[in-house]
C-alpha cells in the first residue's frame, strides 16, 4: 500500500513555496511509490515537518535548518522504497569507473 506524504509548513514565515518545491520533487522522484503528498499549513510559527504517515522524517526545529532535497528524497527512499535507485541524488552511488 503506497503511503502519504505530510509537509507540515508556517504559512505566517511565507514557507509555502518551499513546501510546494519539496513537494513537486518528491512526487516526481517518488511517483510509483507514494500515494502522494498533503501540504499542511501548521498553527504553530516557524514548524516544517515532513512525515510520511505518522513517521516524522525531517523536522527543522530538532535539525535547525531545512532538509536539502536530496538529503530529502534518501530519508523518504530508506521508509518507501529502500531499493530505489536515486540516480545522481543517492547516496549509496558507486563510481566504478577506471581511474587514469
Amino acid at each position: 500500500m503506497k503511503k502519504t506524504v505530510t509537509i507540515t509548513y508556517c504559512p505566517k514565515c511565507g514557507w509555502l513555496l518551499r513546501a510546494a518545491y519539496l513537494a513537486q520533487e518528491l512526487l516526481t522522484t517518488f511517483t510509483d511509490d507514494i500515494f502522494g503528498v498533503t501540504l499542511v499549513p501548521s498553527e504553530i510559527a516557524g514548524r516544517f515537518v515532513v512525515s510520511v504517515e505518522d513517521r516524522i522524517i525531517f523536522d527543522r526545529k530538532s535539525e535547525g535548518r531545512f532538509p536539502e532535497t536530496k538529503e530529502l528524497k534518501q530519508l523518504l527512499r530508506d521508509v518507501v522504497n529502500p531499493d530505489k535507485d536515486l540516480g545522481h541524488s543517492d547516496k549509496k552511488q558507486h563510481d566504478d569507473s577506471p581511474r587514469g
